[in-house]
Protein backbone atom coordinates (compact mmCIF):
# COMPACT_ATOMS: atom_id res chain seq x y z
CA UNK A 1 0.00 0.00 0.00
CA UNK A 2 3.24 2.48 1.16
CA UNK A 3 4.23 1.91 -2.76
CA UNK A 4 0.89 3.09 -4.18
CA UNK A 5 1.55 6.06 -2.09
CA UNK A 6 4.42 7.30 -3.80
CA UNK A 7 4.26 6.23 -6.99
CA UNK A 8 1.23 8.87 -7.21
CA UNK A 9 3.44 11.46 -5.43
CA UNK A 10 6.27 10.78 -7.61
CA UNK A 11 3.66 11.08 -10.69
CA UNK A 12 2.51 14.57 -9.30
CA UNK A 13 6.29 15.96 -8.90
CA UNK A 14 6.82 14.88 -12.33
CA UNK A 15 3.56 16.84 -13.84
CA UNK A 16 4.54 19.84 -11.40
CA UNK A 17 8.15 19.71 -13.10
CA UNK A 18 6.94 19.34 -16.44
CA UNK A 19 4.39 22.51 -16.29
CA UNK A 20 7.71 24.42 -14.49
CA UNK A 21 9.69 23.82 -17.30
CA UNK A 22 6.84 24.21 -20.13
CA UNK A 23 6.23 27.77 -18.34
CA UNK A 24 10.21 28.54 -18.58
CA UNK A 25 10.42 27.52 -22.15
CA UNK A 26 7.01 29.51 -23.21
CA UNK A 27 8.21 32.49 -21.39
CA UNK A 28 12.02 32.04 -22.88
CA UNK A 29 9.98 31.43 -26.52
CA UNK A 30 8.14 34.96 -26.19
CA UNK A 31 11.32 36.88 -25.00
CA UNK A 32 12.98 35.59 -27.86
CA UNK A 33 10.03 36.78 -30.70
CA UNK A 34 10.15 40.35 -28.75
CA UNK A 35 13.97 40.37 -28.57
CA UNK A 36 13.74 40.79 -32.12
CA UNK A 37 11.32 43.82 -31.76
CA UNK A 38 8.97 42.41 -33.86
CA UNK A 39 6.70 45.01 -34.30
CA UNK A 40 8.78 47.86 -32.95
CA UNK A 41 8.13 51.04 -33.90
CA UNK A 42 10.40 53.84 -35.43
CA UNK A 43 10.14 57.37 -36.95
CA UNK A 44 12.20 58.33 -39.72
CA UNK A 45 14.01 60.67 -37.48
CA UNK A 46 14.90 57.84 -34.77
CA UNK A 47 15.89 55.48 -37.38
CA UNK A 48 18.47 58.06 -38.51
CA UNK A 49 19.68 59.44 -35.02
CA UNK A 50 20.14 55.56 -34.13
CA UNK A 51 20.44 53.28 -36.96
CA UNK A 52 19.16 49.60 -36.14
CA UNK A 53 20.99 46.67 -36.71
CA UNK A 54 20.20 45.02 -39.68
CA UNK A 55 19.08 41.89 -38.62
CA UNK A 56 16.14 44.19 -36.21
CA UNK A 57 13.05 43.44 -37.66
CA UNK A 58 10.72 46.88 -36.99
CA UNK A 59 8.06 49.32 -37.93
CA UNK A 60 8.89 52.50 -39.43
CA UNK A 61 5.76 55.15 -40.46
CA UNK A 62 5.28 58.62 -41.73
CA UNK A 63 4.49 60.20 -44.77
CA UNK A 64 5.45 59.49 -48.35
CA UNK A 65 7.92 62.24 -49.43
CA UNK A 66 6.79 64.24 -52.26
CA UNK A 67 8.25 63.03 -55.39
CA UNK A 68 10.39 60.22 -54.43
CA UNK A 69 8.37 57.82 -55.43
CA UNK A 70 9.60 55.55 -58.60
CA UNK A 71 8.48 52.74 -59.97
CA UNK A 72 11.40 50.31 -61.15
CA UNK A 73 11.76 47.67 -62.90
CA UNK A 74 9.67 44.60 -62.59
CA UNK A 75 8.09 44.44 -58.90
CA UNK A 76 10.23 46.80 -56.92
CA UNK A 77 9.24 50.22 -55.59
CA UNK A 78 11.40 52.98 -54.63
CA UNK A 79 10.05 55.97 -52.24
CA UNK A 80 11.09 57.81 -49.18
CA UNK A 81 9.20 57.98 -46.27
CA UNK A 82 9.25 60.85 -43.90
CA UNK A 83 8.41 62.87 -40.59
CA UNK A 84 9.32 66.08 -42.33
CA UNK A 85 12.59 66.47 -39.99
CA UNK A 86 14.17 62.79 -41.58
CA UNK A 87 13.96 61.01 -44.54
CA UNK A 88 14.39 57.39 -45.27
CA UNK A 89 14.82 55.50 -48.25
CA UNK A 90 12.55 52.80 -48.99
CA UNK A 91 12.46 49.77 -51.28
CA UNK A 92 9.89 47.41 -51.49
CA UNK A 93 9.49 43.94 -53.93
CA UNK A 94 5.48 43.76 -54.19
CA UNK A 95 2.37 44.90 -54.86
CA UNK A 96 1.55 48.38 -53.06
CA UNK A 97 -1.69 48.83 -51.78
CA UNK A 98 -4.20 50.73 -53.32
CA UNK A 99 -4.11 53.67 -51.62
CA UNK A 100 -0.58 53.74 -51.59
CA UNK A 101 0.64 57.20 -52.85
CA UNK A 102 2.58 60.69 -52.45
CA UNK A 103 2.13 62.73 -49.60
CA UNK A 104 0.11 60.09 -47.67
CA UNK A 105 0.65 57.70 -44.36
CA UNK A 106 2.30 54.63 -44.60
CA UNK A 107 3.59 52.27 -42.42
CA UNK A 108 6.23 49.84 -43.40
CA UNK A 109 7.79 46.30 -41.64
CA UNK A 110 11.35 45.32 -42.78
CA UNK A 111 15.15 46.53 -41.70
CA UNK A 112 17.51 48.97 -42.25
CA UNK A 113 20.75 47.72 -44.19
CA UNK A 114 23.46 50.07 -45.53
CA UNK A 115 21.12 53.37 -45.29
CA UNK A 116 18.02 51.81 -46.83
CA UNK A 117 14.63 50.48 -45.29
CA UNK A 118 13.82 47.33 -47.19
CA UNK A 119 10.34 46.90 -46.42
CA UNK A 120 8.69 43.09 -46.33
CA UNK A 121 5.47 44.97 -46.03
CA UNK A 122 3.63 48.21 -46.87
CA UNK A 123 0.30 49.46 -45.29
CA UNK A 124 -1.20 52.64 -46.50
CA UNK A 125 -2.84 55.20 -44.16
CA UNK A 126 -5.05 57.20 -45.62
CA UNK A 127 -7.27 57.94 -43.08
CA UNK A 128 -6.55 59.55 -39.80
CA UNK A 129 -8.93 57.06 -38.25
CA UNK A 130 -6.41 54.25 -39.51
CA UNK A 131 -2.82 55.94 -38.73
CA UNK A 132 -1.52 54.52 -36.19
CA UNK A 133 -0.83 56.29 -33.02
CA UNK A 134 2.87 56.07 -33.32
CA UNK A 135 3.13 57.91 -36.89
CA UNK A 136 0.50 60.62 -35.06
CA UNK A 137 2.75 60.92 -32.71
CA UNK A 138 6.02 60.81 -34.40
CA UNK A 139 4.17 64.09 -36.70
CA UNK A 140 2.95 65.65 -33.71
CA UNK A 141 6.17 65.68 -32.29
CA UNK A 142 7.50 67.72 -35.72
CA UNK A 143 4.55 70.21 -35.55
CA UNK A 144 3.08 68.47 -38.59
CA UNK A 145 0.19 67.12 -38.00
CA UNK A 146 -2.98 68.51 -37.76
CA UNK A 147 -5.68 66.62 -35.88
CA UNK A 148 -9.12 66.55 -38.08
CA UNK A 149 -11.09 66.28 -35.19
CA UNK A 150 -9.97 69.33 -33.25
Amino acid sequence: MAGMKSLKKRRRIQIILVACLSLVLATGLIGYAFRDGINYFKSPSQVLAEPPSEREIFRIGGLVEEGTLVRGDGDTVRFSVTDTSASVPVEYRGILPDLFEEGQGMVGTGSFVNGVFLASEILAKHDEEYMPKEVIDALKEQGVYEDPNS
